[in-house]
């Protein structure tokens, strides 16, 4: 079994930057995490994710560039830095936990999800 905890979400002005956090606990050892984000009537979407080793990440077309995924292991803690936000980077963002190695951008290949964190981008 593995717990998620988001943390760090909030409100942000249009360009400004924001950092999530994704703290893992239970079983860790050798997984991938990744970054989802649902907006009001949306269907969730994938955003970004890091293999076990922090070597090997993927990102969304939509966020390459803007976005870094990377991870702490020895904190099992798993982070998102955002940049250069737009009103439609607003959503709840979900952190996922997969035991697949290879990152992927599939909610299908991951087994456990955090509650999620609210950001939130004014203009």
């Amino acid at each position: 079994q593995v717990q998620l905890v988001e943390s760090g979400g909030g409100t942000v002005e249009e360009g400004g930057a924001l950092r999530v956090s994704c703290a893992a606990s239970g079983s860790t050892f050798l997984i991938t995490m990744g970054w989802f984000r649902q907006a009001p009537g949306k269907e969730r979407e994938f955003v970004a994710a890091i293999n076990w080793s922090g070597i090997s990440t993927t990102y969304a077309d939509s966020v390459k560039g803007r976005f870094t995924i990377s991870k702490e292991y020895a904190k099992k803690t798993v982070y998102l830095q955002i940049s250069s936000l737009k009103p439609e980077d607003t959503a709840v963002y979900y952190c996922a936990a997969s035991s697949i190695r290879t990152p992927s951008s599939q909610r299908s290949d991951y087994d456990y999800w955090g509650q999620g964190t609210q950001v939130t981008v004014s203009s």
